[in-house]
């Protein structure tokens, strides 16, 4: 359940009342960074969504240029564009075996080498596509405050300088980390499958990447082989309303795997 941004603020006042021993200018920062973390500009999102994505790069090995992962993403890349809503973005390969990817605010994509080891191109172009949908249509700002908030209930207590100026490195990783493993709603879900459909067609790119990528997914997900889109909508059913829209479209859906 989540608590409204006043409720916030009343709770901790109330707790001054009634705490003499508590450290009254920290429950109270608390509660302004919890308010704070609600009414998040767009310039304030890009800046956090810069410094989680440094430090999740820190903690990566990152595919050098000349290897084959990265040659095949630019690739990739050059296919679905260089920006979200106007967002510049930059792509990066993570040398992991874990099948993930992500997109923040700034325009960071990270797409794991476990993901492209599993998927075709076009797959990925899709999957890619899904992540970039969560930017466009505001998603990852919306969890960025949800995660904000929780953060700054946990580290205010030892700041006085707002949201911006109390994260240590320690919190700029927790919140990447929450970025990274964001679970959306399966409206939020469903809303970036078919940003991705529309993109891929847009881009003249044959959306049956979609349907085979969940296919996938959804063999993975018997044998426990991923994480990635563990709470999202049954990834066969999202294969589906893909196949249908399609056949709505006049496009013929790829065969069942």
């Amino acid at each position: 359940m989540k608590m409204r941004p006043m409720l916030l603020c009343a709770l901790a006042a109330s707790l001054l009342a009634g705490c003499q021993n508590m450290d009254s200018g920290g429950l109270l920062s608390s509660g302004a960074g919890a308010f704070q973390a609600y009414t998040l500009s767009d310039e304030q999102v890009i800046t956090l969504s810069d410094q989680a994505c440094q430090e999740q790069d820190s903690k990566a090995t990152i595919a050098a240029a000349s290897s084959t992962y990265t040659q095949r993403l630019n690739k990739i890349a050059n296919a679905l564009g260089n920006n979200i809503n106007g967002q510049a973005v930059n792509y990066k390969v993570y040398q992991t075996k874990d099948v993930n990817a992500f997109a923040m605010a700034n325009g960071c994509i990270r797409v794991y080498s476990g993901l492209m080891d599993m998927m075709t191109d076009n797959e990925v172009e899709a999957v890619i596509g899904h992540e970039m949908g969560h930017v466009a249509l505001g998603h990852v700002k919306k969890g960025m405050q949800v995660a904000m908030g929780t953060n700054a209930l946990r580290v205010a207590a030892a700041s006085a300088g707002g949201i911006l100026g109390s994260l240590s490195q320690s919190d700029l990783g927790a919140l990447g980390e929450q970025l990274v493993n964001a679970q959306f709603s399966q409206r939020q879900e469903s809303e970036a499958d078919d940003y991705s459909y529309e993109l891929l067609r847009k881009r003249g790119i044959d959306p049956s990447g979609l349907v085979t990528s969940f296919e996938k997914l959804a063999k993975a997900e018997q044998g426990r082989q991923s994480s990635m889109f563990d709470d999202h909508p049954a990834s066969e059913a999202r294969a589906q309303h893909i196949r249908d829209r399609m056949t709505s479209d006049g496009l013929k859906p790829p065969a069942k795997q």
